[in-house]
This record gives C-alpha cells, sequence and structure tokens, in this order.
C-alpha cells in the first residue's frame, strides 16, 4: 500500500506531517509527527469505517488540550515522585507538572515535541526519529528516540528504540486512547488482563512500593468484567497492574471487546507492566474526531510500560540505560 503523507500542522515553526496507513483489509491509521499521536484509526464494521480512538481533526487541539491522545510519552511515562532522582550519587532535577511530581516527561516532554517521520511504503511502515540533548528537561544524556509503526492486515506493531551517551532514566509508552463502539462511556467494554497482581497506590497515585495480589480487588481482570459495580456505577482506574511473569509472549496481556460486539482488541507486549487507565478524568472543553465530545470514561488506556516511579524502587524493574545497554520495546495491537 501507498502511505498518504500530508502537513497536518505547525508547532513552534516545524511542520507538523500525517501518515496514513492502509492495510489490505482496510484499516486505517493516522499518524501525526506531534507527539507520535495516533491522531485516527479506522476499522471496517460491516463495511463501514468504525473510529476507535480519540484524537482531534483540528490540530491546534493538539498542544492546548491533548491529554497525550495517542502519543509516545517520555523520556519517562508516568510519574517520579518529587520530580527528582538520584543517578550515581548526582540528584536530577525534572519538571513538576502534576502537584509535587513528574508527569510523562513533564510539560516539554516526548509527547510534546515534533518528531520526524520517514514512510517505507514496503514495509508499510513509518518510522519517527527525535534527538533530545544531555539536560533536556533536567534528564542526563544526549539520547536518539526511534519510534516505527507498522500495519498488517488488522494489526499494528509499535517498535521503540533509543541510544544514550550516559546513563540516564527511559521508559516509553503508547498513550492511546481506545473506545471500540463509539458509545458516549467505554464503561460496558469487557476487559481481561494476564495480571495476578498490581503496584499499589497512595492518594496521589504515586506507587508505595507495594506490590499486591489482585484477589479481592477491583484490578482482578483475570476474567472478563466490565468497568461497573454492582449496582451499576462507574469503577475509576488508573493504575499499574503487573503482569504475569513467565508468560508466553505470543499470548495477549490484554483483551476487550466493545459493548456491541462488533470490535475486540487484543494487545501484546514485551514490558512487565500496564498502565490502566478508564478515563476518569477526561473532560475534553474542545470537539473530537467528528466533532464528538470526550467527558468521563470515553476512552480506556493500556499503556503497556515498566513501573511507575521506578527509580525510586530498586526492586521495580530497572529503567537506567546506558551506552552499552540501549532501549528497546515493543508492542503490537490487533483489532477486528
Amino acid at each position: 500500500m501507498t502511505i498518504a503523507v500530508s502537513t497536518f500542522g505547525e508547532h513552534q515553526g516545524k511542520r507538523v506531517d500525517q501518515f496514513r496507513l492502509t492495510s489490505e483489509t482496510g484499516v486505517e491509521v493516522d499518524i501525526i509527527g506531534y507527539g507520535v499521536a495516533v491522531r485516527d484509526w479506522r476499522v471496517p464494521v460491516a463495511g463501514k469505517p468504525r473510529s476507535v480512538v480519540l484524537g482531534f481533526d483540528d490540530f491546534g487541539a493538539y498542544p492546548a488540550h491533548s491529554p497525550h491522545f495517542g502519543a509516545v510519552a517520555g523520556r519517562v511515562a508516568n510519574r517520579i515522585a518529587g520530580a527528582s532522582f538520584e543517578i550515581d550519587g548526582k540528584t536530577c532535577h525534572v519538571p513538576a507538572n502534576e502537584g509535587g511530581a513528574s508527569l510523562h516527561g513533564g510539560p516539554e516532554g516526548l509527547g510534546r515535541q515534533v518528531w520526524q517521520g520517514e514512510a517505507d511504503n514496503t514495509a508499510n511502515s513509518v518510522r519517527f526519529t527525535f534527538f533530545s540533548p544531555d539536560g533536556a528537561a533536567g534528564y542526563p544524556g544526549n539520547v536518539n528516540f526511534a519510534a516505527t509503526y507498522t500495519l498488517k492486515g488488522n494489526r499494528l506493531r509499535l517498535d521503540f528504540a533509543a541510544t544514550t551517551d550516559r546513563k540516564t532514566p527511559i521508559s516509553l509508552v503508547q498513550h492511546q486512547y481506545f473506545n471500540l463502539s463509539g458509545a458516549q462511556t467505554i464503561l460496558d467494554h469487557r476487559f481481561q488482563m494476564a495480571a495476578s497482581a498490581y503496584t499499589e497506590n497512595g492518594e496521589d497515585l504515586l506507587p508505595t512500593g507495594v506490590i499486591r495480589p489482585v484477589d479481592g480487588t477491583k484490578w482482578d481482570f483475570r476474567t472478563s468484567k466490565s468497568l461497573r459495580d454492582a449496582s451499576g456505577q462507574p469503577i475509576a482506574f488508573d493504575g499499574n497492574l503487573v503482569l504475569d511473569s513467565g508468560r508466553d509472549l505470543n499470548q495477549p496481556i490484554a483483551t476487550v471487546t466493545g459493548d456491541d460486539g462488533a470490535l475486540t482488541l487484543k494487545l501484546w507486549t514485551d514490558r512487565p507492566g500496564v498502565q490502566f487507565y478508564n478515563g476518569v478524568y477526561t473532560d475534553m472543553p474542545v470537539p473530537g474526531l467528528s466533532g464528538r465530545t470526550y467527558k468521563n470514561f470515553s476512552g480506556f488506556c493500556l499503556e503497556d510500560q515498566a513501573f511507575p516511579d521506578a527509580m525510586h524502587h530498586p526492586y521495580f524493574p530497572n529503567i537506567l540505560y546506558s551506552p552499552d545497554r540501549p532501549y528497546a520495546h515493543w508492542c503490537e495491537f490487533a483489532i477486528a
């Protein structure tokens, strides 16, 4: 398939390109250079395209309002307590943008930068690159980031890579917001995840350091369920599930079916955790795709990741990378 390339907008004097990937099954994915955001993702249902993500038709809404819709978040995604960390006895300070914590790399993180994209029509993929200099947002090391998106049939694969000239923390996530049915909320989607434990959060949504079993908690998604309690009221989710160790990477870690039963999403990843967020804080003051209104619970995120605040919990999976330890991470979605 030929990848269609167009100009979607401009940010801080840089052109923002859009790349449209189309597969042999009729799936279309629009990705913009701003934050490598999946702007739209359309899957045929009964012969008609159905949008399955949250996004905007107008570029200006992204820098002004987007809660990382579809973007790559980093250098360190999720939260860093105290907006600081130590490497070899030296304290590094990064921007605080959620109380006293740093979230998703701060206000100028990777999800708010313009990446350069290069289309590969043979592979039906786009490779995006971004250079982050030493000291950017307080992070050490010159880092070259790459994100490659490949569409085959109903599957979209994401491959992330980074090389650095100094020891530095790196933890990227894809921050897609999905809604498989187009309903006002995703509360009646059904979710199943391969996680027998979760990282306990304090009231500030930062990990306490305790890893707890999901048994008897709202975090038990080992069997399929919706996001409502017994009385039908919404249940809020914004936390990290610990994926089962020793699992078969050929098996999906999450399976989600839309409330109308027409589409099912499956996610595969090599990461040890997944942040499950069901849009409890979503409240967009501007229209979304095709004029849609995005309010609480309009979309869900499955952010495959290393654990949040890993720099402050030495027994969490290591997110420090160096010249002799480059970063690599993959995930793959199928929606059909």
